[in-house]
């Protein structure tokens, strides 16, 4: 079951590369499915917007990203010769509009997660009328893939933005891999494009000069920064 790689360091050496693609168990019934169809145009499969729930006040009435919390740790949809596997029209699927997300599509592609739930994809994007042209160009580029299992969230930034940002902290550290005298073990996009995920020692989650350093990087883009060890576990 594949995850979202880290940014990973030993010393200065970045060990990962950030990559949105999210993989799913099998989720509880009914969570993200679509209670709204859009239309994608004739001749093509529609493409559903998760609608919100009551008094969300979200652009264009869809739900935000699926937390990590939401979908991590959930059993394989199916599994081959007892091997937890994707079930295959979501892998096709969710293949087919990743590679649209980090290519035509970067400015609005957050994340994807498969198999949210069984046998469908979830597509988080900054603006839904792009999602849909995404998942248009996504159907051109592969048309035996299924639309129809497609649901669209909404989240607040790109995955390229957030990329952006985790550079910009990794680009400050010293040559001891160190922000503000404190290690920084890893850094990531939050999984539903919400922010950016950053681990540091235990003395460097309780240090103010932390904080305030990796908040004048960011500006306004949310973060947060938890326990964590290095690559060696030192």
């Amino acid at each position: 079951m594949r995850r979202p790689s880290t940014t990973l360091l030993t010393g200065t050496l970045l060990t990962g590369t950030l990559v949105g693609l999210l993989t799913a168990g099998c989720a509880s019934a009914g969570t993200g499915r679509a209670a709204s169809q859009a239309g994608s145009g004739s001749g093509h499969s529609a493409v559903s917007i998760a609608a919100p729930t009551s008094g969300a006040m979200r652009p264009a009435g869809a739900k935000p990203c699926p937390t990590a919390d939401q979908w991590q740790g959930a059993p394989a949809p199916t599994a081959v010769s007892g091997t937890p596997m994707n079930t295959p029209q979501a892998e096709a699927l969710s293949q087919a509009v990743g590679a649209q997300g980090r290519a035509g599509f970067a400015d609005v592609y957050g994340s994807q997660i498969t198999d949210f739930p069984a046998g469908r994809v979830a597509l988080c994007v900054t603006d839904l009328a792009r999602g849909h042209a995404l998942a248009l160009a996504a159907e051109r580029a592969a048309p035996g893939i299924d639309l129809s299992r497609l649901d669209l969230y909404l989240c607040p930034y790109s995955q390229r933005t957030l990329d952006g940002a985790v550079h910009k902290v990794m680009a400050a550290l010293d040559a001891r891999g160190e922000l503000a005298g404190f290690p920084i073990y890893s850094a990531s996009p939050a999984t539903d494009a919400s922010g950016v995920r950053f681990t540091s020692s235990r003395e460097g989650v309780g240090a103010k000069a932390l904080y305030i350093r990796i908040a004048h990087l960011l500006g306004s883009i949310p973060y947060t920064l938890s326990v964590g060890a290095s690559v060696g576990g030192a």
